[in-house]
């Protein structure tokens, strides 16, 4: 199984439990799949770079999960048929990205450095 992340731009005029409703569908959808969720990461409610359906904000969810390149495509056909979807990218993670997750989850980037902790 390969491994991916999926970012999800929803619309803003949803309230809070609806996007997390949202969400929860398009998991639910992994996990009926096949798929093993890794990480899910809520950002919450973002500006966005440019105006997307004249909207300048848009709540985003990022998820991380082992699946069959099969499940992609249905999952995005869901994807574009749901009205509530402003944008989405899926991208094939490769080993460097995979190691770079870990490390990042693991709160390696978090840390001070030795000498800063020293002058502390």
């Amino acid at each position: 199984m390969q491994q991916y992340e999926i970012v999800i731009v929803l619309t803003p005029l949803l309230s809070e439990e609806v996007a997390k409703e949202a969400n929860a569908k398009f998991s639910k959808i992994l996990t009926d799949g096949g798929a093993e969720i890794v990480q899910e990461d809520n950002w919450g409610l973002r500006k966005l770079a440019y105006p997307i359906q004249k909207k300048t904000t848009g709540y985003y969810h990022l998820t991380e999960f082992k699946a069959p390149g099969e499940l992609i495509n249905k999952l995005e056909v869901e994807l574009r048929r749901d009205e509530r979807v402003l944008r989405f990218l899926t991208i094939a993670l490769d080993k460097h990205a995979i190691a770079y997750n870990d490390k990042k989850r693991s709160g390696a980037f978090n840390k001070k450095p030795k000498a800063e902790e020293a002058a502390n």
